[in-house]
């Protein structure tokens, strides 16, 4: 079955059939299709298209449709229509009969696949967002139960200065708030109508599009029917906020990878997330980590292949554009699984404090606090710089500490040592508590970001269990 035949006569070319189907990936519409294809029943049936009774056996039919779907998970096995929108079509004509070709007035697959497009990102975006709240409770639960554990602080991968663990675990919190932001206004964007646009121009029947708009959940009708028939942003915006929520993600399982070996110590993940090796008997491999940094990579290529795929087409529909949804889902899939496994592995996290403590014996993270002190007492902080950074090359040359210097010994290159000064040098929770400034690392600080953390996720759920699919 073809939605368009009478312009074509002769045989088609097997082989062009399976290079041009798009079933096998948009089989994924079909209860989105129905759905919009129940709503436009009822359009036509107030444009007076569809009387009453043929109405009622299109639904009818259409329901009956949903209902086989949905006690057939492998429905779609075997099947060799088009699109589809095709194969709903076919299998309505073999229930309903003949009126399921009047089904097809007034519109286009090209309004139809834009509307399902939209209803898909619309709801992929909710449940991204959902498990984003999971992994955000996650490691929030995490930052309250060691809340006052202190890390090295790393740049470069070199130690910095000491901060909170749970100042840390804040600062990722912060990256997949933005993630849930980017979200919500993907939604909010994709939150429009394109049925009734027709091909490109309209259509001549008096659909009433704004009553489509209502009984299919849509805020407002898209305002320029040539814009949205072929308008790919909300996948493009959808792809990017999965792109960059996987570069966070990624970030996240490189620190977890690093933190987790045993020169570092600082955490261990559960078992469950963990894999052997098949030579080696006493490994234990952040594979869940590894794969996560690893998929990011394809997600960012979904990106780049949709926007290369949008960037050269003329106005109105192209069938390029029949791409959109190999990147769109393939981002998806992979963000979803990415982000609920990474909720699983913070809920499970191990975190040993003892060792970022002793860990933060080294590295000399409190010499930033020693020139800030010799500032407080009148140097420049360029001369404060200079003594405290030939003070640390003496240390690192004889392999001592801070803790370990004897003021004479400190003296000769922090002129004025004091007990003072050696008690700044060797405290990094003075270091940590010292940074009260708003959103600084300093105990005060801290807690007051963990409560607005804990605001900001009771608001998202409360959000989220408001909307209505």
């Amino acid at each position: 079955m073809k939605l368009w035949g009478g312009r074509f006569s002769g045989r088609r070319d097997p082989q062009f059939e399976k290079f041009s189907e798009s079933f096998s990936l948009d089989q994924r519409f079909v209860l989105y299709d129905l759905r919009v294809n129940l709503a436009y029943v009822q359009a036509l049936r107030g444009a007076r298209v569809l009387k009453p009774r043929e109405a009622a056996l299109l639904a009818a039919g259409l329901n009956t449709l949903a209902r086989k779907i949905n006690r057939r998970p492998n429905w779609a096995k075997g099947q060799s229509a088009e699109d589809v929108h095709t194969w709903v079509e076919g299998e309505l004509a073999r229930i309903a009969g003949s009126v399921a070709g009047k089904l097809r007035t007034g519109r286009s697959r090209n309004d139809l696949v834009a509307t399902e497009m939209r209803m898909y990102a619309k709801d992929s975006a909710l449940h991204l967002m959902r498990a984003l709240a999971d992994l955000m409770e996650a490691l929030l639960h995490l930052a309250r139960g060691y809340s006052s554990a202190i890390l090295p602080g790393y740049t470069h991968l070199q130690p910095a200065q000491p901060i909170l663990f749970a100042h840390y675990l804040l600062a990722y919190f912060e990256m997949f708030s933005r993630d849930c932001s980017r979200l919500a206004d993907c939604r909010a964007r994709a939150d429009e109508l394109p049925m009734g646009a027709g091909a490109l121009a309209g259509t001549t029947f008096p659909i009433d599009r704004e009553r489509l708009a209502k009984d299919l959940g849509f805020a407002r009708v898209a305002g320029n029917s040539l814009d949205v028939t072929c308008d790919r942003d909300p996948a493009a915006e959808l792809v990017f906020a999965c792109a960059l929520c996987m570069v966070h993600l990624s970030r996240l399982a490189e620190d977890l990878i690093i933190y987790s070996s045993p020169g570092f110590g600082f955490v261990e993940l559960d078992d469950a997330y963990s894999t052997g090796s098949s030579i080696m008997p006493q490994k234990k491999n952040p594979d869940s980590m590894e794969l996560i940094r690893g998929r990011s990579g394809a997600v960012l290529g979904n990106l780049a292949g949709l926007l290369a795929i949008m960037k050269g087409l003329p106005s109105a529909y192209d069938r390029d554009l029949q791409e959109d949804k190999a990147a769109m889902f393939a981002a998806v899939d992979t963000t979803l699984g990415a982000v609920e496994i990474a909720a699983r592995v913070a809920a499970t996290l191990r975190i040993r404090p003892e060792r970022m403590k002793a860990m933060t014996e080294l590295g000399f993270l409190t010499a930033t606090d020693l020139a800030d002190e010799l500032v407080r007492r009148g140097a420049p902080f360029s001369s404060a710089h200079e003594q405290v950074g030939k003070l640390v090359q003496h240390c690192a040359a004889l392999g001592k500490t801070f803790r370990h210097l004897s003021a004479q010994e400190a003296s000769e290159f922090v002129p004025g040592w004091d007990s003072h000064l050696y008690e700044v040098a060797k405290s990094v929770e003075r270091s940590v508590a010292r940074r009260d400034v708003t959103g600084g690392t300093a105990p005060k600080q801290v807690a007051r970001q963990l409560a607005r953390a804990e605001r900001e996720v009771a608001h998202l759920r409360d959000v989220l269990g408001k909307v209505v699919k």
